[in-house]
């Protein structure tokens, strides 16, 4: 069941709130820049995201194909969400789900995982090695 949820940056200058329902799953990727910023994400429809306040303190970053905008706080740093576009679901956000400020420990542990590798452009597969993930 779907959970509204409000989010945010280590500062507090970026907010938002969306719904969604962690037990329908979470995901890591061994793509470049997930795994450097270590970003564990739920998919969230774009009816289902509302950025609160913070549009001006966010920053866009993309690269390769530029498919994705992931934005991260420009003040302190912390990557709180990204926007994409994809056919099978069209406009959607990727929230970082440790942004969220009521989410609790219990409710992480028990979300699934799944990994991607992101890497070798095989977002349906789970790399080889995940555990760094």
């Amino acid at each position: 069941m779907k959970k509204t949820y409000t989010g945010s940056c280590h500062c507090g200058q970026v907010r938002f709130d969306c719904a969604l329902d962690l037990s329908q799953g979470t995901s890591r990727c061994n793509c470049s820049i997930c795994s450097k910023s270590r970003f564990w994400k739920a998919i969230v429809k774009s009816d289902d995201f509302r950025l609160i306040e913070g549009a001006a303190a966010l920053k866009d970053y993309q690269f390769g194909g530029h498919n994705i905008h992931h934005f991260f706080c420009g003040h302190c740093g912390v990557k709180t969400f990204g926007r994409g576009r994809l056919e099978e679901l069209g406009e959607f956000y990727a929230v970082n789900v440790t942004c969220l400020d009521e989410v609790t420990p219990k409710e992480l542990d028990a979300a699934p995982v799944r990994y991607e590798d992101g890497r070798n452009n095989d977002w349906a597969s789970a790399p080889s090695e995940w555990r760094y993930l």
